[in-house]
């Protein structure tokens, strides 16, 4: 178990407060920036990685956008064309990697 610097995980001000908040419990990005087990602290709040899993934006699903803060997997969709600049495009084939974190008591 290592602690990690949550930047790493989470690129921006925003998700790393949805994270803090619980507003998020994952986030999918296009390689890994953690291992399970590792830890992090945010807000003085501390947050463990729970799980690294090798995923295609085709296998997400709604659960998965609500758990990165979307309401649903189209408005998921929005957000990523939105945060890229309008230069993602929607490739079911892309390879991602979910990081799920859970809030340590």
């Amino acid at each position: 178990m290592t602690e990690v610097d949550p930047a790493e995980i989470f690129p921006n001000e925003r998700t790393q407060n949805a994270i803090a908040s619980g507003e998020m419990t994952q986030i999918h990005r296009g390689n890994q920036y953690a291992e399970e087990g590792d830890t992090f602290t945010l807000d003085g709040k501390t947050f463990e990685v729970v799980d690294i899993t090798e995923r295609t934006l085709g296998e997400m699903t709604d659960e998965d956008a609500r758990r990165e803060g979307s309401d649903d997997l189209a408005a998921y969709k929005k957000r990523m064309q939105r945060a890229h600049g309008g230069n993602f495009e929607w490739d079911e084939d892309a390879d991602v990697i979910r990081h799920r974190v859970e809030h340590k008591e």
